[in-house]
């Protein structure tokens, strides 16, 4: 029998290590680093090594650094496989002789066969010494937690007492969760079909409209998903659309709309008649609203262009319902996307905070008198969230706090603040991180 040219596992390791190369180097999210993995067929073990040694980079990088004599001398693909294999060694179930073994293999595939020699001894010490070179690092807590420093900072200011379950939720593993079409069908009849097809899964009790999975599966292994009938999509995003409180006949603003999820949601709570017009400044991820839609079954207008600028789009009819789910930090989905703990950077937030607010701003243009917008982020740091409310509010007078729901009515565990109501990634509702405020368009200061 002719032999395996690889160690087996050389190869997933590879890939990883050049994915993650191309997060820490390149600054590409995760997301784009491994879309060119569609059709691999080894694409969920090396999509799960990647995001698993992104998710502990901070922690394990320094440790392996210990064992180099120069580590900015090593080339960028052999530090990340490095981390990649310390990532298989430490968090997998893998026998660690044997991830050594594939990461020697995985340097010739990048290339690199002066570097099977180094893979091979500092993989090898840290196999032997992994528990005094981590103690090391984990004396500080933004390694021990891998976050960087500047962001454990930010979460201890915010949200003192809470930091570190906040950490811990942001490495722990989420739950996949679907939000079953109200309109077709009902969560515990969904739950009783995916039974039938030996899936384990449970209604959410406090969203009406949300089934979470016992363990994650494949899309496509969903009955009912390619058919529109049941979307992916956190308990906690499911609030957006009830709070808009959409009825048939509004013309809706979704203002930032990829990748379409909260727009299929407000089709649907609006019913027959709806108006909804769905914008988005990214034409890529715009084709992921037009996708999501067909699937669905549903339509809408959706348009390419910037929300700040109404000119580009707008045809001078106020909206109704304004939904502005802005972009941010993403600090309350890192456990999706733990690639954010290495992209983002503490002058991002300012940035950030002031084109959320100059989005808002121009949403005001286009709200009806009496209408109702909700602003939404997947942002933990109030700097993005009831701040930016706050400033909106001094600015534009005509705009007034809306009526919404208690945090405690709206999910377990979610937090009243000044302005709106925060959800923390975990906690008691098992959600990511939201924010959502709730406002409305007056005749005062007119």
């Amino acid at each position: 029998m002719a032999r395996t040219p690889w160690a087996p596992g050389a190869p997933a390791l590879a890939t990883a290590a050049r994915a993650v190369d191309e997060v820490i180097t390149c600054g590409r999210s995760a997301g784009a680093a491994l879309a060119s993995l569609a059709n691999a067929p080894d694409r969920a073990a090396i999509r799960a090594i990647t995001l698993g040694t992104l998710r502990w980079y901070l922690r394990l990088a320094p440790a392996v650094e210990q064992l180099l004599t120069h580590p900015s001398g090593v080339a960028s693909p052999i530090r990340a496989l490095l981390a990649v294999a310390a990532h298989q060694i430490e968090y997998s179930r893998n026998v660690a002789e044997a991830t050594v073994h594939a990461a020697v293999d995985a340097a010739r595939l990048l290339g690199a066969q002066w570097a099977t020699g180094l893979a091979n001894a500092v993989l090898r010490r840290f196999v032997a010494e992994r528990a005094a070179l981590l103690a090391r690092v984990d004396a500080q807590l933004p390694a021990r937690t891998a976050h960087p420093a500047w962001l454990v900072e930010q979460i201890a200011a915010a949200w003192p007492g809470q930091d570190l379950a906040i950490l811990a939720a942001n490495n722990g593993h989420p739950p996949m969760t679907l939000r079953v079409d109200a309109s077709r069908m009902d969560a515990r009849a969904y739950v009783a079909e995916l039974e039938e097809a030996q899936i384990d899964a449970y209604p959410v009790q406090w969203a009406k409209s949300a089934v979470t999975l016992n363990q994650p599966i494949a899309m496509s292994r969903l009955p009912g998903f390619g058919e529109g009938r049941v979307s992916v999509q956190d308990a906690g995003a499911q609030l957006a659309a009830p709070l808009l409180r959409v009825r048939g006949g509004m013309r809706v603003l979704d203002a930032c709309a990829a990748p379409g999820g909260k727009t299929g949601h407000l089709l649907e709570q609006a019913g027959a008649g709806a108006d909804v017009t769905a914008v988005d400044i990214d034409p890529d991820r715009v084709g992921l609203i037009e996708e999501g839609l067909r699937r669905l079954k549903r339509s809408a207008r959706v348009v390419v262009a910037d929300v700040r600028d109404p000119g580009s789009f707008w045809d001078g009819r106020p909206f109704e319902r304004i939904l502005v789910d802005a972009p941010c930090s993403s600090t309350g989905v890192i456990r999706r996307h733990p690639d954010i703990k290495l992209l983002r950077r503490p002058g991002d937030i300012p940035a950030l905070a002031a084109g959320q607010l100059a989005i808002l701003r121009a949403a005001v243009t286009m709200l009806a008198p009496g209408g109702r917008l909700l602003y939404s982020t997947c942002s933990i740091l109030p700097a993005e969230n009831e701040e930016v409310v706050t400033h909106l509010l001094a600015l534009e007078p005509q705009m007034a706090r809306a009526t919404m729901p208690e945090a405690g009515a709206l999910a377990p565990g979610a937090l009243d603040r000044t302005v709106g109501v925060q959800l923390l990634p975990g906690a008691e509702a098992q959600t990511d991180g939201f924010y959502y405020a709730c406002l409305e368009k007056t005749t005062a200061g007119t």
